[in-house]
């Protein structure tokens, strides 16, 4: 079989809320892993940065607009707030179409995410069904020239390689 090899870009970020939380409550998700932290995202939903940019690599492939349209109704709506489920609705839309690759880039200067690169991989890799080598994440602080590297929030870029039977 011939296929066709397709590359996809997302974006997403979110700011940091300002306050004090339960310390039961002090962490953020990145890639549908916990990652402990002193503030949660400014969303309605779980605020997923890693999840919501890979959604939007799909959108990018399929042309259906999942986050700012499918995901609002099930947010808002129905009260689903996990944003794993929004990626999962993404992937419903490729058809025949797999992701073969994803590699990612993150801009914060907080939550240090060095030791959680390799979980944040095989979460991603188990929810879309790809093998965690698959799946490049790295992180910069981008030398402090954005808000998301002076600690305001966190910047994600996704690329997805996607292949297409002919």
């Amino acid at each position: 079989m011939e296929y066709e090899y397709l590359t996809t870009i997302g974006q997403d970020s979110h700011r940091f809320e300002e306050g004090v939380y339960n310390p039961e409550e002090n962490y953020i998700m990145m890639a549908g892993h916990r990652i402990p932290f002193d503030r949660k995202f400014s969303a309605n939903s779980d605020g997923d940065v890693i999840l919501h940019a890979v959604t939007n690599a799909i959108s990018g492939y399929t042309g259906v607009l999942i986050l700012g349209g499918i995901a609002d109704d099930m947010c808002l709506n129905q009260g689903i707030k996990d944003s794993s489920r929004y990626l999962k609705r993404a992937l419903e839309d490729m058809g025949d179409a797999k992701i073969t690759h994803i590699s990612i880039t993150i801009e914060c200067l907080r939550p240090k995410l060095k030791n959680h690169l390799q979980a944040m991989k095989e979460s991603l890799g188990a929810i879309i069904g790809l093998d965690a080598s698959r799946i490049g994440i790295t992180a910069t602080t981008g030398e402090g020239l954005t808000g998301f590297g002076k600690g305001e929030g966190v910047q994600v870029f996704a690329l997805a390689t996607i292949r297409k039977p002919l």
